[in-house]
């Protein structure tokens, strides 16, 4: 079976303004605003328009003995919200 892969929309697509610890995401598709923190920005930077799996992701963050379910479950609520994509 093949992994769930990920990806985000172009960075072109959102408009990210940093307001101390969190960051007003503005996503030109939905017309929805979404407020997130890290490591949501960074996630989506590194998707941005490009796919991939929990493990390439993990891989990619250094994330050793990492809990993925955690990360998985990110992923899915990032999914639901429409700021990432999922196949």
């Amino acid at each position: 079976m093949e992994a769930t892969r990920y990806r985000a929309p172009r960075a072109a697509d959102l408009i990210a303004t940093p307001m101390d610890e969190i960051v007003a995401l503005f996503h030109h598709a939905s017309g929805i605003t979404h407020l997130v923190a890290s490591p949501v920005p960074e996630l989506l930077e590194a998707l941005a328009d490009r796919w991939m799996s929990a493990a390439e992701i993990e891989e990619t963050f250094d994330i050793l003995d990492g809990d993925r379910q955690d990360l998985v479950a990110l992923l899915e609520e990032l999914a639901v919200t429409g700021l990432i994509e999922q196949a």
